[in-house]
């Protein structure tokens, strides 16, 4: 059984041309474009993890901190606008740590130490109010992403033209 492709071996991709290979409607979901690029990486893919939490970001910080594996966390942040979730710390963590990137449902801040960051990273909007500590939240359980369903082990696609999921892998 060979391994799983990883942001290191994983073949070149467009997202616009997994798009015109895949025009059933099935086989890809895409994020709607409201996601903006925050991290040193524009592209970026691999096989999901999820978070689920509420302007708490421990379980954020527990992913990051961990073996990334080339995977992509999605992080379900609820859309909130209120308080960021990811900062220059785990960023510096995602990247550290071998993750391909790290997509939020909510805010970044510490912009500048982002963008010097290895991994990509995707997000609402940044604000620089930090979160609170209360350890809440889910980790890997399907979540809703701007109204599209992101599930663990999935797979995420990210470039400069969009951001779409895929049941498996498609390159």
């Amino acid at each position: 059984m060979t391994a799983p492709a990883t942001l290191a071996t994983a073949a070149p991709f467009a997202t616009c041309d997994l798009c015109d290979a895949h025009k059933d409607g099935q086989t890809l979901r895409v994020l709607p474009p409201v996601f903006k690029d925050f991290g040193g990486r524009g592209r970026f893919c691999g096989p999901v993890s999820t978070v689920k939490c509420f302007e708490d970001n421990s379980l954020v910080k527990a992913a990051v901190d961990s073996p990334g594996h080339g995977r992509v966390l999605v992080v379900d942040g609820g859309g909130s606008l209120r308080r960021a979730l990811v900062g220059g710390n785990l960023g510096a963590a995602a990247a550290r740590n071998g993750w391909a990137g790290v997509v939020v449902d909510g805010c970044v801040r510490d912009v500048a130490e982002l963008a010097a960051c290895a991994t990509g990273i995707r997000a609402l909007a940044a604000v620089p109010l930090p979160t609170v500590k209360r350890e809440e939240g889910q980790r890997d359980v399907p979540v809703q992403v701007q109204g599209t369903w992101v599930r663990p082990g999935d797979w995420l696609y990210a470039d400069a033209d969009g951001i779409v999921v895929a049941e498996r892998a498609l390159v």
